[in-house]
């Protein structure tokens, strides 16, 4: 009698197993990616940003906190690449050290309003009823004003500096993951496999945690990293109207509010300052509408 003898879990995982499957999926996600050359763009701008964000102490030629009147309102050249200030300072340095404080806000703001936003906007979603009144009230609340405007009322009663300017947009920006968390959760809850669980003695914490925020957050990031470029915005007017990070702290948006009034003679103290802020929205702006390509089901499964 003859045994016909198994295959080896290598040879099933070749055949069609998990690994090849997520090796294919990875492998659609890249060419999705590689075929918009919108998203390489958003990419490399990011991918650039997050370089002179590690390497700034490599990067900068001086300090940006040093004054030398002596060559105060240079303009770009081979000593100062992106001249000098009012005060002396090289504008280059300043310039790339801005950009440490740029992705300081984005995580911090981020994180923050992130996690606030999804946490109410699955609780509403989920326990509806009263609960899902009040957060939705106090969500048409805040989105009933421009978002830089509430901050700039936050911000001027919480006092001017970086931390408060950070508190002040997070306080602005959770209601966005609030809105799509609490739509993910109301489409989750009616899902046969959270009936199920219900049925089998799953409490409320273990079925939110376990079934409804997996599904919020994927959503949720993808807004996030579309909103990256509102807040990089939002930070920046702050720093111009003097509510944000304050002198000689090398922030973008204080840089060009430094050189507002020598604007005509000496351009390059707001231009160049200017330029890194419209780089860095168009950057993430690019990179959240390639994720948000990667993870649309639609696009995800279409033909290679």
């Amino acid at each position: 009698m003859r045994f016909s003898t198994p295959r080896s879990a290598s040879s099933a995982s070749t055949t069609g197993g998990p690994p090849l499957v997520q090796r294919t999926e990875v492998w659609r996600a890249y060419l999705s990616w590689r075929r918009s050359p919108l998203s390489v763009t958003g990419t490399v701008l990011i991918g650039l940003l997050l370089l002179i964000v590690v390497a700034a102490p490599l990067i900068a030629t001086h300090n940006p906190l040093e004054q030398d009147f002596a060559v105060r309102l240079r303009p770009p050249g081979a000593g100062h690449w992106f001249g000098t200030d009012q005060f002396g300072r090289d504008n280059f340095s300043r310039v790339v050290y801005g950009s440490r404080i740029a992705m300081q806000i984005i995580l911090i703001v981020s994180l923050i309003s992130g996690v606030t936003g999804t946490l109410l906007g699955t609780l509403a979603g989920y326990f509806g009823g009263r609960i899902d009144e009040v957060i939705s009230r106090l969500t048409d609340m805040f989105l009933a004003f421009p978002s830089l405007v509430l901050a700039m009322a936050f911000a001027a009663a919480l006092g001017p500096n970086l931390t408060n300017a950070i508190l002040a947009i997070s306080l602005v920006t959770w209601t966005h993951s609030a809105r799509l968390a609490r739509a993910e959760a109301l489409r989750i809850k009616q899902q046969d496999f959270v009936e199920a669980a219900r049925a089998m003695g799953a409490r409320n914490p273990r079925v939110i945690v376990r079934h409804i925020l997996p599904s919020a957050l994927s959503v949720v990031v993808v807004q996030l990293t579309l909103r990256m470029g509102a807040i990089i915005l939002t930070a920046a007017g702050l720093g111009f109207l003097g509510l944000g990070a304050q002198p000689p702290t090398p922030e973008w948006g204080a840089m060009v509010s430094d050189g507002r009034n020598y604007l005509v003679d000496q351009w390059w103290m707001s231009t160049l300052p200017g330029l890194a802020i419209a780089v860095t929205v168009l950057g993430f702006n690019l990179l959240g509408d390639g994720i948000r390509d990667l993870l649309d089901p639609h696009l995800r499964h279409a033909p290679l």
